[in-house]
């Protein structure tokens, strides 16, 4: 099992990522999304609170030159089920679900962004909790090696989570010219039975330079309820 901090202090530019688990002490269901940019205009975001959920907006909105793939709402609830995205796609799950249909079903009608070269990954998690039983999703949507003309798309299913691990997606496998996709399953990693020092660990182990904003929310698998944590680099 990896450390979240020695992964995220050894890759200057993951891109955006996904973590999703079960705390240590098995009494939270745990997810958390971070952003970061190279850009101004990526760099110019910060999280507010939407609803039960969260979107993103221009911190400074005269310097925001194309929102086309920054401003979305990175987390939605429908009812038990939390969904957490890297863009749009969090719209396209909830509508989904809403109308009864499946998560992997919506995603079937989505791939990656249309940022060539990059053509960044589109990632995203299901949460699940009901009466104290927890299961989520993962997947990610991306291009066959940087060819633009295949979407390759890729599904996990986590039923049983273990208490104290968790999975990790990220965009990217690391900073580069095009940036290189994420490849391979989501990674294993410990979660933290602390909210605070769960969020403490992600924020300062991401890149000073290219972090932007980060969103942690520890589910109460008892009730339903939950506790949210945001940290924005732009205050």
């Amino acid at each position: 099992m990896n450390q979240i901090a020695e992964l995220l202090k050894n890759n200057s530019y993951p891109g955006r990522g996904i973590i999703v688990g079960k705390s240590k002490d098995g009494k939270h269901a745990v997810t958390a999304y971070f952003i970061m940019g190279r850009s101004e205009n990526s760099r110019n975001r910060v999280f507010v609170t939407d609803g039960d959920g969260i979107r993103t907006e221009a911190y400074d909105p005269s310097k925001l030159s194309d929102p086309s793939l920054i401003i979305y709402a990175p987390v939605r609830v429908l009812g038990n089920k939390t969904v957490v995205t890297n863009g749009d796609q969090t719209d396209t799950v909830y509508d989904f679900l809403k109308n009864g249909k499946t998560f992997e079903e919506a995603l079937r009608t989505r791939e990656f962004e249309p940022d060539a070269p990059n053509f960044t990954p589109r990632i995203s998690a299901e949460l699940h909790v009901d009466g104290g039983a927890f299961s989520y999703k993962m997947s990610i949507l991306k291009s066959a090696m940087g060819n633009g003309e295949s979407c390759q798309r890729f599904f996990y299913e986590y039923g049983e989570p273990v208490a104290g691990e968790g999975h990790f997606i990220h965009t990217y496998k690391c900073d580069g010219t095009p940036i290189p996709s994420f490849y391979g399953e989501p990674e294993l990693v410990e979660v933290n039975e602390d909210i605070d020092c769960f969020t403490n660990t992600l924020w300062t182990s991401l890149n000073e330079d290219n972090k932007v904003s980060l969103f942690v929310r520890y589910i109460s698998l008892e009730d339903g309820t939950w506790e949210t944590r945001m940290v924005n680099k732009n205050q």
